[in-house]
């Protein structure tokens, strides 16, 4: 929390909050959002603005973090992986209208 504040103080703006996994003695409990508990403290306690990351693999997964306020925004990695055009399948399973850009039109 403490290294959050000071960022925060210094100017950064979001704090992308992941428990790293670099060393193979950690031992992260995995599942669905795991690591969502970290950008919600972090959002609550220090007063910073968040991104959740961690297993997160669904619009409604994605939805809900936001919309409850655990973290401000959320990021994806393996999932564009797996799916490239995952922002336009969520936009369409949360019944959002897409509107690409005029220079994406023939792709559409």
């Amino acid at each position: 929390m403490e290294l959050a504040r000071r960022l925060h103080a210094l100017g950064v703006d979001l704090i992308d909050c992941s428990s790293g996994g670099l060393a193979p003695q950690q031992k992260i409990p995995l599942g669905p959002g795991y690591q969502v508990p970290f950008a919600a403290r972090i959002r609550q306690e220090a007063e910073v603005p968040t991104a959740a990351v961690g297993m997160i693999t669904t619009p409604q997964q994605a939805d809900e973090i936001v919309r409850t306020g655990k973290a401000d925004l959320v990021l994806l990695a393996r999932e564009f992986l797996r799916d490239p055009y995952f922002p336009l399948h969520a936009a369409k399973a949360l019944g959002e209208a897409v509107q690409p850009p005029v220079q994406y039109g023939r792709a559409f």
